[in-house]
């Protein structure tokens, strides 16, 4: 807030004026004189100053939250995951039974667990237990193979809450399947930039591994089944799909669904295309095929999983959705934020950057909107650069800004659900690399569910009003979010609000909660780089404390820094945090 107050001066006559280059000393007089006869007069206030124009002043931003109704209420699940069908490829899908891979997937329950991506489409089910046994001869890839055996006879121990597969794997094999790894990714990376994929075989056995590991982590499994197999009149051949579903149904296998992934690319990666109303009576052929199914004649269906809603996108998505809009249980689309010739780190912090999924938002609703009003919106495999990610930046603690910003504008624009590409073995853009070490944004994430509950609450701000300029829109780089508080968070009563905060200026700011938040005490969860790389750093600390994991493979407890009730929040600069306002009786946020 400014208040702003004149000196008391002397009309000098126009007579008498004195010349304007003692106008300076004319006011250091009034000054000294309005000092003498204040401090005889025994008046202590401080005095007003009168600031020169143009000269900036520190502003004190006003915060305040409606509490009465969430203006918007998201599914528990928000926060989802993505696995990308290339750990079949590399080898890493048979290490998901990793008591420390799994560990770090528990703490982002509950979620879903979408395995899709680009080679969704290349994807064949063969239901053969072991094939892998009679493959290769000696060497890594061999040992890696056969070693899965020696872990199914004696290195699984079994976890007596979940009765789940769980398996310590020495280092020496870590260290050889790395090797394999980082040979197929280079063979991968060439698929992808040739646009010429070869085909993945699903087994029965890689199908329980990938099951295994999302029912162990508490997520519920979102298969995409491929689209691109095709009869001569281009519509889906449904053999290879039906022998999956027939083998997960005879394992009571709780999944739910898709066709496809970013059907729009079809022509570029297959040479054939599918247009939007049929891919629409695909899905159709899918529901009644799941129909006569006991365990999934109610299974949820997902689509059509189109990307960037261009004009021809957009088009694919309206025929569609003539046709199946009512088929599926939520419509879903991706997102890039950036083309993947990122060089700065910089380029993370750009507010136009972040802005621009909100238009992408409003397209793909006025669709949906159309034809099925109402009907739940999901952005599946948000990713912050293409091509895998850029390396030191992708995976740094600077990409966090436009992961947390994701979150607060889908959540206060009404969608439904946001599935992170990729948990795990996805180029840069994961949240945990193949060390099995959690990367700034697992650390982000985690702290959002631990804190964040679905409800979505209004934010008034005094502060920060800035004139628009003819042609120009403002892009805040100060930007606040409030939810109801987690109701699994058992630290905090029910009527708890939390706020994350980003700020983006090269300053910090001072917020001062006003309203229903005067007065209450505040828990700061402050989330800043660690180490001597700054914004690029891929380790973070949590109110100056490094966050690792425990020496036993457990995650770390989040201990949060208590704030003098009615004190001013403080947000340094280019940082992000979480804020806890505690006992606010909040009536939105007292019930479920």
């Amino acid at each position: 807030m400014r208040v702003r107050c004149a000196f008391p001066e002397a009309m000098p006559s126009s007579s008498a004026r004195p010349p304007a280059c003692l106008a300076p000393v004319a006011l250091s007089l009034a000054l000294l004189l309005h000092l003498f006869l204040s401090s005889q007069a025994g008046d202590r206030r401080p005095l007003p100053v009168d600031r020169a124009p143009g000269l900036k002043e520190k502003t004190l931003i006003l915060l305040d939250v409606s509490t009465k109704n969430p203006v918007r209420t998201v599914n528990e699940n928000f926060l989802s995951l993505q696995l990308d069908p290339s750990i079949i490829h590399d080898g890493w899908l048979d290490f998901l039974s990793s008591k420390r891979l799994v560990t770090l997937a528990r703490g982002l329950s509950p979620a879903f667990l979408r395995f899709g991506g680009k080679r969704t489409d290349f994807l064949q089910f063969q239901n053969l237990r072991n094939p892998a046994k009679s493959r290769g001869g000696p060497g890594p890839d061999y040992y890696l193979k056969n070693y899965e055996d020696d872990i199914v006879r004696s290195d699984v121990a079994l976890d007596k809450q979940k009765g789940c597969k769980i398996a310590q794997h020495p280092d020496i094999m870590l260290e050889l399947q790395r090797e394999k790894a980082a040979q197929m990714h280079l063979v991968l990376l060439k698929e992808q930039f040739s646009n010429t994929y070869s085909n993945l075989i699903l087994t029965a056995r890689s199908l329980d591994k990938l099951y295994n590991f999302a029912d162990c982590s508490g997520l519920h499994l979102i298969f995409a089944l491929n689209a691109l197999r095709r009869n001569p009149n281009n519509s889906w051949n449904s053999s290879s799909a039906l022998s999956l579903v027939k083998y997960s149904a005879s394992k009571k296998y709780n999944i739910s669904w898709e066709l496809g992934n970013e059907p729009n690319n079809y022509r570029t990666m297959h040479g054939r295309a599918v247009n939007g109303s049929q891919l629409g009576k695909d899905y159709i052929q899918l529901k009644s095929l799941l129909q006569p199914i006991r365990i999934y004649s109610r299974a949820s269906l997902y689509g059509p999983n189109i990307g960037r809603p261009r004009k021809n996108v957009i088009a694919l998505l309206d025929g569609f959705m003539k046709v199946a809009g009512s088929t599926v249980d939520a419509v879903t689309w991706q997102h890039c934020y950036i083309d993947g010739r990122v060089v700065k780190v910089m380029d993370f912090l750009k507010t136009r950057l972040l802005d621009t999924l909100s238009d992408q938002i409003r397209k793909i609703q006025k669709v949906v909107n159309t034809y099925t009003p109402g009907k739940k919106i999901w952005l599946e495999g948000v990713v912050t650069t293409s091509a895998g990610g850029t390396n030191n930046l992708s995976d740094s603690y600077a990409a966090g800004f436009l992961w947390l910003n994701t979150l607060g504008m889908l959540a206060n624009q009404g969608i439904d659900v946001v599935i992170r590409h990729s948990f795990f073995d996805h180029g840069f853009n994961h949240l945990v690399d193949q060390n099995f070490n959690p990367l700034p944004d697992y650390w982000l994430s985690l702290l959002y569910k631990r804190l964040i509950g679905p409800k979505v609450l209004a934010v008034h701000v005094a502060g920060l009003q800035r004139k628009p300029r003819p042609g120009r829109v403002i892009r805040d780089k100060l930007r606040i979010y409030a939810h109801c508080t987690s109701h699994h968070n058992h630290n905090y009563v029910r009527g708890s609000i939390t706020l994350f905060i980003i700020n983006l200026h090269r300053s910090r700011k001072k917020i001062k909660l006003a309203g229903t938040l005067r007065d209450k005490l505040v828990h700061q969860y402050l989330l800043q780089p660690h180490g001597q790389e700054g914004l690029k750093s891929k380790s973070v600390q949590l109110n100056g404390q490094p966050l690792v994991m425990v020496d036993d493979g457990t995650l770390p407890e989040l201990k949060p820094r208590p704030l003098r009730a009615g004190r001013t929040l403080v947000i340094p600069p280019v940082t992000m945090g979480f804020y806890v306002v505690k006992n606010v009786n909040a009536l939105a946020c007292r019930y479920r």
